[in-house]
């Protein structure tokens, strides 16, 4: 609020994303039922609970969001492609980051980022990291190396081949 001209009016309007209620009310229940279809957190057996400080730090900044979901809001393949049954969203890739990334969690989410979450839809313009206010790179630090993730263990062909010669699929 600090940085609106005061001497300008303020227009305030609903998300886009979502459909409206009544006035700036919208529906977002959508978000929550995406939610639910994330594993939760699972440490491997016999966890040792330590961990480095930059592993720690790498994951912390995901925990800044609040969900305000301004960032599904301007994302177009929501926006404007209503891609919802095929993508999860930039609010959803920050969170299965923290989850990916932690290291003590043992559960692989890489195949729902690609079949169910569509992270293979976003072409990385960066607008859900230029409106976060919580200032999360979004885009940097959470959709990119996930999509990394998806590619090294889907579409590298050096790996396709150690798992043919395996018999694995």
């Amino acid at each position: 609020m600090d940085a609106l001209p005061l001497d300008q009016p303020v227009t305030v309007y609903p998300m886009k994303a979502f459909p409206v209620i009544k006035d700036l009310v919208t529906d977002v229940s959508w978000n929550y039922r995406v939610n639910k279809k994330i594993p939760p957190f699972a440490p491997r057996p016999d966890t040792d609970w330590r961990i480095y400080q930059e592993d720690v730090d790498r994951v912390q900044v995901f925990r800044k969001c609040i969900e305000c979901f301004l960032c599904q809001d301007v994302c177009h393949v929501l926006r404007e492609h209503e891609q919802m049954e095929q993508f999860g969203g930039p609010r959803f890739f920050v969170r299965v980051a923290a989850l990916e990334m932690h290291p003590l969690d043992s559960v692989s989410r890489t195949r729902m980022l690609k079949d169910e979450l569509g992270i293979g839809l976003c072409n990385i313009t960066k607008c859900c990291t230029e409106v976060c206010p919580e200032e999360i790179h979004i885009t940097d630090n959470a959709i990119i190396p996930l999509k990394e993730r998806v590619v090294d263990e889907f579409y590298d062909p050096l790996l396709m081949l150690v798992r043919k010669i395996r018999g694995a699929k």
